[in-house]
């Protein structure tokens, strides 16, 4: 099912780790209750993929275990 959330009450803050000069940033939202949205800072006023949190926390979990390496993406 395919819903649309109002995401202009949501905080976004930009990963800790995008650099400042203007590369790959990932910006987050929080206070946007059941979902976790997920856009490109160099595109604020574009699409978000919007993740549970229990998939976010997964997601999150697996990065700093290491479980995603980078050579097999894509």
């Amino acid at each position: 099912m395919r819903t649309t959330r109002d995401l202009s009450t949501g905080t976004w803050r930009k990963s800790t780790y995008s650099n400042g000069d203007g590369g790959e940033c990932v910006e987050v939202a929080d206070h946007i209750p059941g979902a976790v949205p997920v856009r490109d800072s160099k595109d604020p006023h574009g699409p978000a993929l919007c993740f549970t949190p229990e998939a976010w926390t997964a997601f999150i979990t697996g990065l700093k275990a290491g479980t995603f390496d980078s050579g097999t993406c894509c």
